[in-house]
């Protein structure tokens, strides 16, 4: 599937693991709180605003729906969780739409949509594409706000980062050596058998896939140009595959050595139906790491059922269904430390770079606009 960057927007350079503050939110007093059924879901920043949290549930239950899109069942666990919340919330259906479009394209359905029962409640998105796009989104603190790392989310809620990982090289360990370095696939051994999560300029993941490869040549995140031109002499030695890679192209052997992220390219080599010989590479030296991020359409057709799943993916037992997904909560530093997370599981992620970087708001916003000048003429 193809998605856009889902980058954490204040400071590059830092780890995923950042160090979260852990003291809650205080909860808006019994008297303050409005009445239940006073609220205006669609306005409500917080579960202070429908008074108590089976509130929400109740407002949620009621609308009966929620909309999601672009999130594929194979991606980070997305199925697991789900079918977590629809056997919490019976009374809610959940209504799966276009699994495969890229971040930019759940913008576009909601515009597509808007005004009808239809239009996606929630998005899963990048970080590029969520900062083009903050007028769409609708401000929301979840109860967890507080252990949540600042970089990881806009000041007001319109956008949050929840679950990430680290860019890595997968491939077929029965047809293909194991790349030491990122100049490696540059040989004749990978001769067309490299592939990226879809185009940068619309996907999360073949975005940060030209970031890995400019800070891997010695570039910044101030400037992608490295990136793109190392694409660019892939293109021309005739390494560069021009399919998207998903499940079922790595599980064909079409697309045999794959850009990805490492929660992903460990699932392909994980699944029953994948790829038995798939294996993982984190190039060594500086890495490049990214989350994704949730948002709430302000145009939400179901308001409540919105915030509730809001709600539910920074829960503590979601969190650790990221994780399960081999992806790196949001919130893995404040469940550590409380005693909530799946240790077992956290143990089982693969080690971090020497040094990982992470884009800032400014840095995203700069690398797209340059991928959206000069990429499609560098591959051609």
């Amino acid at each position: 599937m193809a998605r856009f960057p889902r980058r954490a927007r204040i400071g590059a350079g830092i780890a995923l693991a950042t160090t979260a503050a852990l003291a809650l939110s205080a909860c808006t007093a019994a008297s303050d709180a409005p009445a239940a059924g006073d609220t205006d879901a669609a306005t409500a920043t917080s579960v202070a605003d429908f008074g108590t949290f089976a509130d929400l549930e109740a407002a949620a239950k009621a609308e009966g729906a929620l909309n999601v899109i672009a999130l594929p069942r194979d991606w980070a666990n997305y199925g697991e969780i789900i079918d977590l919340f629809t056997e919490k919330y019976p009374e809610i259906t959940v209504n799966e739409a276009s699994p495969d479009v890229s971040s930019a394209e759940e913008i576009q359905a909601a515009e597509t949509n808007k005004g009808l029962d239809t239009a996606p409640d929630v998005f899963d998105l990048g970080i590029a594409v969520a900062l083009q796009n903050t007028d769409v989104f609708a401000p929301y603190k979840v109860q967890t706000w507080d252990e949540i790392p600042d970089n990881l989310k806009e000041s007001t809620g319109l956008y949050v980062g929840d679950y990430g990982g680290y860019m890595s090289i997968g491939y077929d360990s029965s047809k293909y050596p194991a790349p030491k370095t990122l100049d490696d696939l540059l040989g004749a051994d990978y001769k067309g058998a490299v592939a990226l999560n879809g185009d940068p300029t619309q996907a999360g993941a073949a975005f940060a896939a030209v970031g890995l490869a400019t800070v891997q040549s010695g570039g910044t995140l101030d400037d992608f140009q490295p990136g793109i031109d190392f694409f660019s002499e892939m293109q021309k030695a005739g390494n560069l595959l021009k399919v998207d890679a998903t499940s079922a192209t790595i599980a064909s052997g079409e697309t045999p050595v794959v850009f990805d992220w490492d929660y992903l390219n460990g699932a392909h080599a994980n699944a029953e139906t994948g790829n038995k010989n798939w294996k993982v590479v984190v190039f060594p030296g500086t890495g490049y790491s990214s989350y994704y991020n949730q948002a709430i359409n302000k145009d939400a057709p179901n308001p409540a059922a919105a915030r509730l799943w809001q709600e539910f993916l920074y829960s503590d037992e979601v969190q650790n269904l990221w994780l399960k997904g081999g992806a790196r909560p949001a919130r893995v530093d404040a469940m550590t430390e409380a005693g909530t997370i799946d240790a077992d599981l956290l143990a089982k992620l693969p080690a971090a770079p020497e040094e990982t970087v992470l884009p800032t708001e400014k840095q995203s916003a700069a690398a797209g606009d340059l991928l959206g000048e000069k990429w499609a003429a560098a591959v051609q």
